[in-house]
């Protein structure tokens, strides 16, 4: 699965929000969006995504135009999981994660059995089991989040889109959530807030500042102290970490004295 982004814009009110966006995804990448709040990064996904409608640029998938594509042709190729998910009705958890199955579906069809062991199988890999007959509106935030990458994960597409999955989540399930998307093999694009975190899974990672592409590269590459400087306005120490020889970020308030 292989996404192609080319000149995207897009304004609200007529001010430009993204402007001239052009990115990459091929198979089996995991890739990351990062930059400060307001630089844009949920603002694409939700033009791949179809909830915002783009001005101006071309999306392809595989080579074929997204927006072309029916949503139901959509939902088999992409799994979405938003940073908030409000529905208007309650309810049971195994229902939830049940509505991954409905691309595959004809309006009236029930659940099938390969359907009910699929959705077993989703809310298994996030040891979620014994929650399956409780209320979705009753759980936690983390919880409910947890819940909807089950749904995505039964909905077994090869690209995910993920914004910021692990906002809600504390610092247990945000590493379990990343090394389970990881070795789901899938081809995946996500916007992420922690830039650790970003540097620990990421194939490449692309930098937002104003709407705009600011840098492109691996972690390595990206996560320099000049360029979170320049787009965060902040000072960091990079490090490689002696154990995983990922990129490792300190950052370093103003207030404090390092002489």
């Amino acid at each position: 699965m292989k996404l192609q982004v080319e000149n995207l814009s897009f304004a609200y009110d007529h001010k430009p929000i993204l402007e001239d966006i052009s990115l990459n995804v091929t198979k089996g990448e995991f890739i990351g969006l990062i930059g400060p709040n307001g630089s844009g990064k949920s603002t694409i996904l939700k033009n791949l995504y179809r909830a915002l409608k783009p001005d101006s640029g071309e999306v392809k998938l595989d080579g074929r135009n997204l927006f072309r594509l029916s949503h139901k042709q959509a939902a088999t190729q992409i799994g979405v999981v938003s940073q908030e998910d409000v529905l208007p009705f309650d309810f049971k958890v195994e229902e939830i994660v049940a509505m991954g199955r409905s691309p595959y579906k004809k309006i009236f069809d029930g659940d099938s059995q390969k359907d009910k062991e699929i959705v077993r199988n989703a809310l298994a890999c996030l040891g979620m089991e014994d929650m399956a007959k409780r209320e979705f509106l009753h759980l936690s935030g983390g919880e409910k989040q947890r819940v909807l990458i089950a749904r995505v994960i039964a909905q077994e597409t090869d690209f995910l889109i993920l914004d910021e999955p692990t906002n809600h989540l504390d610092i247990g399930y945000q590493l379990q959530i990343f090394d389970f998307v990881k070795h789901l093999n899938a081809t995946v694009l996500t916007a992420i807030h922690d830039l650790n975190i970003a540097a620990l899974y990421c194939d490449r990672i692309y930098v937002l500042k104003n709407g705009r592409i600011f840098k492109t590269g691996t972690p390595e590459e990206v996560l320099t102290p000049e360029i979170i400087s320049d787009v965060y306005g902040i000072e960091a120490d990079v490090r490689t970490h002696p154990i995983t020889n990922k990129i490792t970020i300190t950052f370093l308030p103003h207030s404090i004295n390092y002489n």
